[in-house]
């Protein structure tokens, strides 16, 4: 478990991470989500003891890191992939680590094979790839076998076979009972992967929830309907009081009615649909809407031309 009680820190008047409080639990997988310059990594950074919290405390299993007598057996993280000696092998990395710390070396075998890299085990670091040497970090935090694991920007180089892999570590990870605790920018591997979310803006908690009551308090859901006889159908729309609004592709977008009623209505007027389906926002789509306003980089178009509002009708009609 990995507590987090008031966490703050300052680097001169920028205030990278604001009075955090949140608890990382066993047994689930709890992603850490936030734009650029959110705080995330400096949050890490401070669970490891890397930096020093201006303010707050952060405890793993209710022990300061620095405090922790045999650190790689109760947590273990990748942060910075690339953080080996380009000139040491895959394994004499590993080995360096695990008699530093009173590791059997049969560990390091063990872990070479699980992340898949037994055959390059004795190649420089230097020539790995990317995704390799995500997979020597991800090795590394393995190799305490610890109780808690934290990865940041775990699938970053990795190709499908390698993302569906890590994915499917971590999964198993938390289903031993561990603590697991990973951050990304990937949210459609977000929403495959966590079981909880943290949500951080500016380096202020936004969210700790459910992943799926971050989706459905922080999405749109709406009925998608299309059919050949539009016009008639938006008339019967308007008449029930329905607002619809048109999407691209000439479908209808109808808010706050369940499909049983739309599709009800259009029986009743003898209305053939083509598709009538309920749509719930993904991951992606509920993250922008809450950090919006905590994003610190924004890109623009290079027409700079904003959008055009979608059309709207109904009530909107009515009132024009």
């Amino acid at each position: 478990m990995i507590e987090l009680e008031g966490l703050t820190k300052r680097y001169g008047e920028k205030v990278a991470v604001k009075d955090l409080t949140f608890t990382v639990r066993p047994g689930i997988i709890t992603g850490f989500l936030g734009p650029n310059g959110a705080g995330k990594s400096t949050t890490m950074r401070m669970i490891l003891g890397l930096d020093h919290p201006t303010a707050g405390d952060v405890r793993i299993d209710g022990t300061r890191y620095d405090r922790l007598k045999d650190p790689l057996t109760c947590i273990g993280a990748l942060l910075e992939a690339k953080g080996v000696h380009p000139g040491r092998s895959a394994y004499n990395h590993l080995l360096c680590l695990a008699q530093s710390n009173g590791i059997p070396r049969q560990r390091v075998h063990e872990v070479l094979d699980t992340v898949g890299l037994t055959a390059v085990a004795r190649k420089k670091a230097k020539g790995f790839s990317l995704g390799m040497g995500q997979r020597l970090g991800i090795a590394a935090a393995l190799l305490g076998d610890p109780r808690i694991l934290m990865f940041d920007e775990p699938v970053n180089g990795l190709d499908p076979e390698g993302i569906h892999w890590i994915r499917t570590l971590m999964k198993s990870l938390a289903a031993q009972g561990r603590t697991v605790f990973v951050s990304s920018h990937l949210m459609s591997e977000m929403a495959l992967t966590a079981d909880h979310l943290v949500v951080i803006g500016q380096g202020r908690l936004l969210a700790d929830t459910s992943m799926a009551e971050f989706i459905e308090r922080n999405s749109r859901s709406y009925v998608r309907v299309r059919s050949p006889q539009r016009e008639r159908l938006l008339d019967a729309l308007r008449q029930a009081g329905v607002t619809a609004v048109e999407s691209g592709d000439g479908a209808l977008e109808v808010d706050g009615s369940k499909a049983e009623y739309i599709g009800e209505l259009a029986a009743r007027q003898q209305l053939v649909l083509h598709e009538l389906s309920p749509q719930q926002a993904s991951l992606e789509e509920a993250f922008m809407r809450l950090t919006a306003e905590s994003v610190e980089y924004h890109a623009h178009t290079g027409t700079g031309t904003p959008a055009p509002p979608r059309q709207q009708w109904g009530e909107s009609w009515k009132k024009g």
